[in-house]
């Protein structure tokens, strides 16, 4: 996952999940500038656009200057087919590996939020006459059930963007976690925590996994979202600092751990 970086700007796009927010401070780590930019298209877990917020807000407390922005696009929803959009179906349990969870493919989701992005990215770079890069936290994990993650979306995406816009050589991507998983995302937010001198508590308390948050905001640890990210915890040896809860209420982070090395033993059998 090295590179280097010839980008003097980055915008990035924050879901308000582990791996978007590990990304914006990897960008605040290696770019003079950095929007942010979050996208409220009628999700059910709409807790991660306060999670962001929250994680932009303490960054800015210690020193770290974020320009942020949400983008409504919550007229999408009646359009969208998808158990993670307001009025989809229930949003399934598990693992990620089984085929029931292709129902969280939010239709062309990352294109939509990719035109937008662009077009951010390519008017910085305009208007500053300076070199900009658009910064996103896919990841292999994402590839098997989610097509827009993959690396030749991106390229055609890209190829797509540069047809369609005069200058857009000024704009290239910052994609770091392409060849990675979750454990690598957090390990390398563990490392990004201690140079940018904040509290790694106090960053992934603020983001959230879960599809299927409770009313209080708690995670759930049940859907594969939250099981991916409780076994990257498990493999950094670090409890997870976010709040998680079931139907009796709110749980110690043990109760979730336990569920999730269950399952993973199951599905490893």
């Amino acid at each position: 996952m090295e590179y280097k970086n010839q980008h003097k700007h980055a915008v990035v796009s924050l879901s308000g999940g582990m791996d978007s927010s590990t990304l914006l401070l990897k960008c605040i780590h290696e770019f003079e500038t950095v929007t942010a930019l979050s996208f409220d298209y009628g999700q059910k877990h709409k807790v991660e656009l306060k999670r962001a917020q929250a994680l932009v807000d303490y960054l800015r407390r210690n020193g770290h200057n974020v320009k942020y922005q949400v983008i409504k696009l919550d007229g999408l929803v009646e359009l969208l087919d998808s158990a993670l959009v307001e009025g989809g179906d229930e949003v399934p349990e598990g693992h990620y590996a089984e085929d029931n969870m292709k129902a969280t493919v939010v239709p062309n989701r990352n294109k939509i939020f990719a035109s937008l992005v662009q077009a951010a990215a390519l008017s910085i770079a305009n208007r500053t006459k300076e070199d900009t890069a658009i910064a996103l936290g896919i990841h292999a994990g994402d590839h098997a059930v989610y097509p827009d993650c993959r690396q030749e979306f991106r390229d055609a995406d890209d190829a797509a963007f540069r047809i369609g816009n005069w200058e857009a050589d000024k704009v290239g991507y910052f994609t770091p976690y392409l060849e990675g998983d979750k454990f690598d995302i957090l390990k390398d937010g563990e490392k990004l925590c201690d140079q940018l001198n904040i509290e790694f508590d106090e960053v992934y308390s603020r983001t959230n996994t879960s599809y299927k948050p409770y009313p209080s905001g708690n995670s759930d640890y049940k859907s594969a979202s939250s099981v991916e990210r409780i076994e990257a915890f498990i493999k950094l040896n670090r409890p997870d600092p976010v709040q998680y809860e079931d139907e009796t209420g709110p749980v110690a982070y043990e109760v979730a751990k336990a569920h999730v090395e269950k399952l993973l033993a199951e599905y490893t059998a």
